[in-house]
């Protein structure tokens, strides 16, 4: 069993439930449209296995990933070979990002952003985030926020994932941690392969999420240089949030 954030059967459930190209509530359309005008380089940051960053680059975007996960990347970097395409993908934590180029746009899709567990620490992704921006840059990101009534813990859930060839993935999750001080929640999940009735392999993974309110988020662009900050609800750009199950997308400037 191996112990990590995205392995090998998470990235093999993630690929078959998040193929390229499907948008999720619209966002692929938002950051298609958002970024449209852009003509130097974006980066997506925990780009995963590439369901949009490829769509972007076909798009005609010139657009880089980085993830930490080496699974991640792999099946990204086959996805890219499958369809002719040849970005440039970076492993890496964001805590650490130190790149030889500046962008243009920088994006997190998906919320990925909430992944940071230590808020010292996204704090810091945000201030190398504002200096991989070239002046008048973009960072555009989505937040969202826990599912109140359903924030216990010892929550469970489970799921199967028939794949190609026969073989099924179950996946267990329990919530393990609900700090609304901290505002943090932590799920463990467990993946097992199976083929005819034998496990194959396991995987535990720890998922932590940190949310943020809405105006205290934009205090933490603002704190750090970003200026011209919109926040957006539900992939609507300009629509001003009114609860709290929405998406928000923010955009902000590095002057």
């Amino acid at each position: 069993m191996s112990l990590g954030a995205y392995g090998t059967l998470c990235t093999e459930v993630y690929d078959l439930t998040k193929p390229v190209g499907k948008s999720i509530g619209g966002d692929l359309e938002y950051y298609r449209e958002r970024l449209a005008s852009c003509r130097g380089r974006t980066l997506e940051a925990m780009c995963g296995s590439g369901r949009l960053l490829i769509p972007l680059v076909e798009a005609g975007l010139n657009v880089d990933g980085i993830d930490e996960s080496p699974q991640m990347l792999a099946s990204c970097q086959g996805r890219c070979e499958a369809g002719g395409l040849i970005p440039r993908l970076f492993e890496g934590k964001l805590q650490e990002l130190s790149l030889p180029y500046l962008y243009e746009a920088i994006i997190v899709p998906a919320g990925s952003f909430l992944l940071i567990e230590d808020r010292e620490e996204s704090v810091e992704v945000l201030r190398r985030f504002h200096r991989h921006l070239v002046p008048g840059g973009r960072l555009i990101l989505d937040l969202e926020m826990p599912d109140l009534q359903n924030l216990g813990i010892g929550t469970t859930g489970t799921s199967a994932f028939p794949l190609l060839g026969g073989d099924v993935i179950t996946m267990e999750s329990r919530t393990v941690e609900a700090d609304l001080f901290r505002q943090v929640v932590v799920t463990h999940l467990r993946y097992e392969k199976w083929r005819q009735g034998s496990l194959l392999s396991s995987e535990l993974q720890r998922l932590a999420l940190r949310w943020y309110g809405i105006e205290e988020f934009r205090m933490l662009l603002d704190s750090v240089g970003f200026s011209n900050i919109t926040v957006s609800a539900d992939y609507e750009y300009g629509r001003a949030p009114s609860h709290h199950r929405q998406i928000f997308t923010y955009e902000a400037v590095r002057e």
